[in-house]
């Protein structure tokens, strides 16, 4: 009796998920559910977000890793509410691995937390976390299909990043096609263009302090590249 016990599951997940959420809004903190594949940038993104926002906001990661800590000891040098979950042979975090991380952290004084999911396209997509916002990232170095083969990222996404954009004159990516897959399946996600090797971040950063201003008593100001850059 496989189907009733996948739903058993899901609705375990999705009943802890919302006391997920029920906490956080609590909390007053914006939480974004980080979604993509290995090597498109997800830790680097994050290591750059940090250092710009850093000092405007109180940020926190629960970083997720199949089997070590060195994303947690990358971003470690930049935030200090920071913890690594381990899911061994599982392809992804749910609900109740964010509720014993929650457990090691500060909520109550973070404006925003990410949860940096496993690389991984499809496993992570269909488990609420209690987050806000699911955000899904794609690199110009995967191709220009990956959305249409993966189209349930972007179906639940509020955002869309396409990192690695410095390369396009180097590597056979259809850009155009992959702005049309996008409007395809989600229109009312903005597509953000960014190179975090580059530097050029600056649309995810107005995108995520938009995201967060005004959640419970912690307010978000708008990024301005003068203030923040480094």
């Amino acid at each position: 009796m496989k189907i009733p016990v996948v739903e058993n599951v899901l609705k375990l997940n999705d009943e802890i998920a919302r006391q997920n959420r029920l906490a956080f809004e609590a909390a007053g903190v914006y939480v974004v559910d980080l979604i993509g594949a290995p090597g498109c940038g997800k830790t680097a993104l994050l290591e750059a977000t940090l250092q710009k926002l850093g000092g405007i906001l109180e940020i926190g990661v629960i970083a997720g890793d199949p089997a070590t800590s060195r994303d947690a000891e990358r971003l470690a040098g930049y935030c200090d509410n920071i913890v690594q979950i381990n899911t061994g042979n599982g392809c992804h975090l749910d609900a109740n691995q964010v509720r014993q991380a929650m457990g090691r952290l500060d909520i109550a004084s973070l404006d925003l937390l990410f949860i940096e999911n496993v690389g991984n396209l499809i496993c992570p997509v269909g488990f609420d976390l209690g987050q806000h916002s699911k955000v899904g990232m794609f690199s110009v170095c995967q191709g220009a299909d990956k959305a249409a083969k993966h189209p349930y990222l972007p179906l639940v996404a509020a955002a869309i990043l396409l990192n690695k954009i410095d390369l396009l004159a180097h590597v056979p990516f259809d850009l155009q096609q992959f702005r049309a897959d996008l409007k395809r399946i989600n229109a009312a996600a903005p597509l953000l263009e960014i190179s975090v090797i580059q530097n050029q971040i600056a649309p995810w950063l107005n995108w995520l302090t938009h995201a967060c201003t005004g959640r419970g008593e912690h307010r978000a100001p708008e990024y301005q590249p003068g203030v923040a850059e480094s």
